[in-house]
């Protein structure tokens, strides 16, 4: 009714925010919640990779981890228009991570060793920036407004876990690099990254609510309640999990995160297509299959396809895994980016859930 007041959300309504499917699935599904409920579980039990059969676990990583990373690269050539608009991305990257690959076993030593490092460092942060665009798009969604000064805390908030781990864990990130300098032996360095690692946890852990009640005072309505579950469930991760632990459970939990919300805007594109002959259910299911296939393809065919060659099958299988896995951190850099105008942030605003 013209020059009617604005009727203010229900408190509840704006907690929870705007989701993409339903509260329940978003908050356990996409924010986490299942994660820090199964985590602490793990954090309770002594050995919990050892209690899982070797059949069961192999299946959890090819349905989630294999098909998680394959999905970005079957978004990158679903995605509409995706093939024009990165044209080197779409036909030259792909034939230069293989020629890098195997150069890299050719060369272990001098070019397999970093890159494995390499992959091993940039894995954290690549979850933590998945932690922050997530938390951009359900606060977009959810009528919060951003100011740059917010999205640079919020981006803060969400690095504490990686920098954490960059600083503590041994071998990698900060580690590898001063061995590279003849640093890592330093008594002094050593007492000091044993007395910072307590502090980032403690950061890491505070950091989220510090800035949800920061943005509750911000314009507009407050971040919804997954931003910081989000940034928890992510911390948690590293921060309470044993090494080992941590990196296989987070890519997980990781990977059924970014399978929720990459079903959502693969959904979302195919079903805006003229033309559109099916469903959601349809497209989810396509969707998956291809992920799956090609996860199945890149980590088990791809790696005897180079002991095949000649390669060892211990050198094929990691250099592989790297080699996947930073082509799916700069693909994701390029499919998410939510510039105002672009497909993914009109799907991020749309009506609806």
């Amino acid at each position: 009714m013209s020059g009617a007041a604005a009727v203010p959300p229900a408190p509840s309504s704006a907690l929870l925010g705007r989701t993409f499917l339903h509260p329940a699935l978003d908050y356990l599904v996409i924010g986490g919640g299942l994660s820090l409920l199964f985590t602490a579980v793990v954090a309770l039990r002594a050995q919990s990779l050892e209690a899982i059969d070797a059949t069961t676990l192999a299946l959890l990583l090819l349905g989630c981890n294999a098909a998680h990373f394959a999905s970005s690269t079957v978004r990158l050539y679903t995605k509409p228009g995706a093939e024009q608009t990165w044209p080197f991305l779409t036909r030259v990257v792909p034939l230069l991570f293989l020629v890098v690959l195997t150069l890299a076993l050719a060369l272990p030593e001098g070019l397999g060793a970093p890159i494995q490092k390499l992959y091993l460092t940039w894995s954290p942060f690549h979850y933590a920036a998945q932690a922050y665009g997530l938390c951009v798009m359900y606060s977009y969604r959810s009528g919060c407004a951003l100011r740059p000064s917010d999205k640079r805390w919020l981006r803060w908030a969400c690095l504490l876990p990686f920098i954490h781990y960059f600083c503590t864990a041994p071998t990698v990130g900060l580690d590898w690099l001063l061995a590279g300098l003849g640093l890592e032996s330093r008594a002094w360095l050593v007492s000091l990254r044993e007395s910072v690692g307590p502090l980032l946890v403690g950061l890491a852990l505070l950091a989220p609510l510090l800035v949800y009640a920061l943005l509750r005072r911000g314009r507009g309505q407050p971040m919804p309640l997954i931003g910081p579950l989000l940034m928890i469930s992510n911390g948690i991760w590293w921060l309470v999990l044993l090494p080992l632990d941590a990196f296989v459970w987070a890519t997980v939990f990781h990977g059924i995160q970014y399978l929720g919300i990459v079903l959502v805007f693969h959904v979302r594109d195919q079903l805006a297509r003229p033309g559109n002959r099916h469903g959601p259910l349809t497209h989810a299911l396509r969707f998956y299959a291809m992920s799956l296939l090609l996860g199945f393809a890149l980590f088990q065919v791809l790696p005897q396809g180079y002991v095949l060659a000649g390669f060892g099958m211990v050198e094929s299988v990691l250099l592989v895994v790297a080699a996947i896995n930073i082509h799916h951190f700069v693909v994701d850099a390029f499919i998410w980016r939510l510039r105002p105008g672009t497909d993914n942030r009109r799907i991020v605003e749309a009506s609806g859930r």
